[in-house]
């Protein structure tokens, strides 16, 4: 957060950052305010009898704007459907979150040639559930690292599929990010794919290039 609160960051990239529930309160207490902050994840409904579960309402009562939902982690590990996923989506937008959706596939479903078949069955419950786009912004996240080119085919392929199914307008508007190990060694090439609209940033954000990463915004065309 040091380091982050002294950089010179370009005011026109907007910057968000994903603690560790229990660290929110910290990071929005020390954390320079044009920053804002991210939960990793919420529950499906309201508050009620989920033990252990975090709701879209504790999240608005203290005072968080975004949320993560879909990660590869969640969906992999926990099992998390497609359908699952768009009833977070519609109930934390219901809530006035603003959304980062995350979709991808594996490595084996890529070398399948499934990857498009894959992310459009993950987009296709939110898209049936949401009309309002506006909060919403959506994170390819392959499992894997893969290069620039192949990240620039994939976002354009989702950008049209929303034209197709969704609007033109939501296309147009819909923020699409791109997570696959992002550094600072390729984030300024990657920023200048016409449909890369931005980074979900993982290990790289733990470190000083992070700041790299974030200039790198300026270039996103």
């Amino acid at each position: 957060m040091e380091k982050l609160n002294k950089a010179d960051l370009p005011s026109s990239v907007e910057v968000v950052v994903a603690p560790a529930f229990v660290h929110i309160p910290l990071v929005q207490s020390k954390l320079r305010k044009e920053i804002a902050v991210s939960a990793q994840n919420c529950w499906v409904k309201g508050n009620g009898a989920y033990t252990g579960e975090i709701s879209a309402d504790m999240l608005e009562d203290i005072k968080v704007p975004w949320v993560i939902l879909g990660h590869s982690e969640r969906r992999s590990l926990l099992k998390e459907s497609e359908e699952f996923v768009a009833e977070k989506t519609q109930y934390a937008l219901s809530k006035g979150l603003k959304v980062i959706l995350c979709v991808g596939e594996t490595l084996e479903q890529r070398e399948s040639n499934q990857t498009f078949d894959v992310i459009s069955k993950q987009v296709q419950p939110v898209a049936s559930k949401v009309k309002d786009w506006s909060n919403i912004v959506v994170a390819y996240e392959p499992v894997w690292a893969i290069g620039t080119g192949k990240a620039q085919e994939v976002h354009q392929q989702l950008r049209d599929w929303l034209k197709d199914n969704v609007s033109p307008e939501v296309s147009q508007s819909t923020r699409i990010i791109y997570g696959g190990s992002v550094s600072a060694k390729n984030s300024d090439e990657l920023a200048t794919q016409p449909d890369v609209d931005g980074f979900l940033v993982g290990g790289a954000s733990l470190k000083p290039e992070f700041v790299d990463v974030v200039k790198s915004g300026e270039k996103s065309t």
